[in-house]
């Protein structure tokens, strides 16, 4: 019997006869060896026996000296109701017995068939069970439909924000796209009309100073950061009308070193709002690039120009891919796009759409040539990437198959050491050196799980750390290519795409002095093992333990690794 072999089976035993006890107790042994009976032959000691949870069954005689069945039934009913209750008796009729089963026994077997006791009692049990798991079921369901109004509520609510949200993202797409489309239409025809330009920087320029008196009164981190944010959004709106004004005046670009790492990491919320879900952005960012002189501002729009025009071309969704790389030109330009011999910076993006046929190639750069449907472009974007290329002293190759996709390789070039932006893979000395006296750790946290992620960065912010996010680990290694000033990585095991044991390697091989700390919801051996082959300096099991987050935080950081890799959760209360 498994109650028998998981537990010993307790049965109170009222019985005034010594060789009937004998008896029953001889045939309850065939439950097995794991039964332990009580007996008792008074009113008296019944009562204090019966009570809740401590014998699994009761088993009676009818007729007794001083106490008879009927009041021990009646009185174990008051005294612990859900216990079975099985009359085992000699003198017990058949109107007896249904009289007992109406006032609430659950069996009943004679002493003549004491053979039949076994199967009696396990049924009784069984029936026992189903009742409690009946009435947990029942108080479920009655806990349920109590909170279900509620519950409809919060989910309405939750759809409500949702589609507001998800309308607010295509209007902000939409306007990014009239943007571009005008911002194009006024490269080739150059004009534009230098009052609406007056106007708009009227208009930054409230916006700056209002987010400037901000800055003074605020005074809590996380408004600050988001001040900091607005503050640089509105910089880029103001370098983006100099341009335009730049365009109407034909104006000389103004090119300066730029690290293309550190732009296209800085593009990747505005990419994925102009792209849209259906397309999944990927990075191939290449250490120790060097910095391309090149006009900022111009060099962001022609990033996301490409990818606009990739986006269009992979009606279906499909991977959109930006690419970073030194290159070295040897060979003499074939057409009039590619570059001239030279060292350059090259930055590419990729799809896997519908491809360009030789036709459509040979006239990609012409102005107002386009494929697209009527109001879906206007023919200028890759003729206004062709003339910043070419301005700026650069080139352009394109490589594509029909139905298979195409890739569009921007050359450009390459700045003077002198006053050049630092190589990424110098950052950590950069670092150090300029760390304040008393500055918090910064650290990056990295979950595909917006909840979570947000769980642990606030834990984190209280506990006294500086903290940036990453929703995914190529994200997070973008994050690290734009500025790898990190103390400790905190990092998801298990995300899509790649995922955090992934990260933690590639993340080891750029900047090896970085320590790293896994967080998981269902780390097994697997993931102990894969942890140990990264050399990560811990792991915490989801959800968090008071504290367990915070303590392994600050091993991570003091270089002392926990005492050994192992998961804590909640349930785990060793120390």
């Amino acid at each position: 019997m498994t109650e028998a072999a998981s537990a010993p089976l307790r049965i109170l035993h009222l019985e005034d006869s010594d060789l009937d006890a004998e008896l029953i107790e001889a045939e309850l042994d065939r439950l097995g060896p794991a039964v332990r009976i009580v007996r008792v032959m008074s009113r008296e000691a019944f009562a204090a026996e019966a009570v809740p949870d401590r014998h699994d069954l009761i088993l009676a005689d009818y007729v007794l000296p001083t106490f008879d069945g009927l009041s021990a039934l009646g009185l174990a009913g008051a005294q612990c109701p859900d216990t079975p209750f099985v009359f085992c008796s000699g003198t017990l009729g058949e109107d007896v017995a249904v009289e007992a089963l109406k006032n609430g026994a659950t069996d009943y077997v004679t002493k003549q068939r004491l053979d039949r006791l076994p199967r009696i009692v396990v049924r009784a049990l069984a029936e026992a069970r189903l009742r409690a798991e009946k009435r947990a079921a029942e108080a479920a369901l009655q806990a349920l439909n109590r909170t279900l109004e509620a519950r409809v509520a919060e989910r309405t609510r939750e759809l409500a924000e949702a589609n507001a949200a998800l309308e607010a993202q295509i209007a902000e797409r939409e306007r990014i796209e009239e943007a571009l489309r005008l911002a194009q239409r006024l490269e080739a025809v150059g004009q534009l009309t230098s009052g609406v330009a007056h106007d708009f920087n009227n208009l930054l320029t409230v916006i700056a100073g209002n987010i400037e008196f901000l800055e003074r009164a605020v005074s809590d981190e996380r408004s600050r950061r988001r001040l900091d944010m607005m503050r640089g959004a509105a910089a880029r709106g103001a370098n983006l009308t100099a341009q335009l004004l730049a365009f109407s005046r034909r104006q000389r670009l103004e090119p300066t070193p730029v690290s293309l790492n550190r732009t296209v990491a800085s593009m990747r919320d505005l990419l994925t709002s102009s792209i849209g879900g259906a397309v999944r952005i990927e990075t191939a960012l290449h250490d120790g690039l060097w910095p391309a002189l090149v006009d900022a501002t111009q060099v962001e729009l022609v990033i996301l120009n490409l990818a606009i025009n990739a986006r269009d071309a992979m009606a279906v969704g499909g991977r959109l891919t930006i690419e970073t790389a030194n290159m070295t030109v040897r060979a003499g330009p074939t057409r009039p796009e590619h570059p001239q011999p030279g060292e350059y910076v090259m930055v590419s993006v990729s799809d896997t759409g519908t491809g360009m046929t030789p036709e459509v190639l040979a006239r990609v750069f012409e102005p107002f040539f386009t494929t697209k449907a009527v109001g879906k472009g206007s023919g200028l974007g890759l003729a206004q990437v062709y003339g910043f290329v070419k301005q700026s002293g650069g080139g352009l190759r394109i490589d594509t198959v029909p139905g298979e996709g195409t890739s569009i390789k921007v050359y450009l070039p390459r700045a003077e050491a002198e006053g050049a932006a630092a190589p990424v893979a110098d950052a950590a000395v950069d670092c150090a050196r300029a760390q304040p006296p008393g500055a918090r750790p910064a650290l990056l946290v990295v979950d595909d799980d917006a909840g979570v992620r947000e769980v642990t960065v606030t834990r984190l912010v209280e506990a006294g750390y500086a903290v940036r996010e990453a929703a995914s680990g190529l994200q997070a290694l973008a994050a690290l290519e734009a500025d790898p000033c990190v103390d400790l990585v905190v990092i998801d095991f298990a995300m899509p795409g790649m995922n955090g044991a992934e990260a933690a390697i590639e993340l080891r091989k750029r900047w090896p002095q970085i320590p790293v700390l896994f967080v998981t919801g269902y780390a097994d051996t697997a993931a102990l093992a894969q942890a140990g082959a990264v050399g990560v300096e811990g792991i915490v099991q989801k959800p968090y333990r008071d504290g367990e987050l915070e303590r392994k935080v600050a091993a991570s950081l003091a270089g002392r690794p926990a005492p050994q890799l192992r998961l804590v959760s909640g349930r785990d209360r060793s120390t």
